[in-house]
């Protein structure tokens, strides 16, 4: 990781401001504020690894994966949970997060 805070520590460290949706010891979920569907949220581990494929303890990435769970289900019914990995994966920001995206009327792909 990089000697400067990514932007997600800075909002877990409430140096920017967010929109927080959901909050516990390990992990901070906020509203994208460039969405790319009806709902958008993000899950950000407390714990800051540059990519997903850096989390090597299966109850750490199996905490991960239920919390985004757990949060989409508190915003939809239905959900697509997203994760890209490094640059070439369309990642970002560097700090591991999970990708909420729902609230289609008639699946992703459809006008509405």
């Amino acid at each position: 990781m990089s000697a400067q805070p990514t932007l997600f520590e800075r909002i877990i460290a409430r140096e920017i401001p967010s929109d927080i949706v959901y909050e516990d010891d390990q992990y901070l979920a906020i509203r994208d504020i460039a969405p790319k569907a009806p709902i958008h949220l993000l899950v950000i581990p407390k714990r800051a690894t540059a990519r997903v494929d850096e989390i090597t303890d299966a109850t750490e990435m199996g905490d991960l994966w239920l919390t985004a769970v757990k949060v989409a289900r508190q915003h939809a019914q239905d959900f697509r949970l997203l994760v890209n990995c490094g640059a070439g994966g369309g990642q970002v920001v560097f700090h591991t997060h999970i990708h909420i995206l729902a609230g289609w009327e008639h699946g992703p792909d459809s006008d509405t």
